[in-house]
């Protein structure tokens, strides 16, 4: 696996910045995917599941986008299908 997602050319991080304030994204890098509170893991789990969006990105960052999104969810309490 890859150690850094690559910007994206169509996102501002500072959108996500400040539609969702400092808060831990499962995209770090382009402050997308919010998984701060169960409703934002559950969202983030599906939003990346959607193919426009997985398409994005190469399959290594969905995978650490992915592996971020089920931490948070564990440290959240939250159940995620894997399918």
């Amino acid at each position: 696996m890859s150690e850094k997602i690559h910007h994206r050319a169509d996102v501002n991080p500072e959108r996500g910045e400040h539609e969702y304030g400092d808060v831990e994204f499962a995209d770090p890098v382009n402050k997308k995917y919010p998984i701060d509170t169960p409703g934002h893991v559950r969202a983030a789990w599906s939003y990346i599941h959607h193919e426009d969006n997985a398409a994005k990105y190469t399959a290594d960052e969905v995978k650490q986008i992915e592996s971020r999104i089920r931490k948070a969810a564990k440290r959240h309490g939250v159940e995620i299908s894997e399918d």
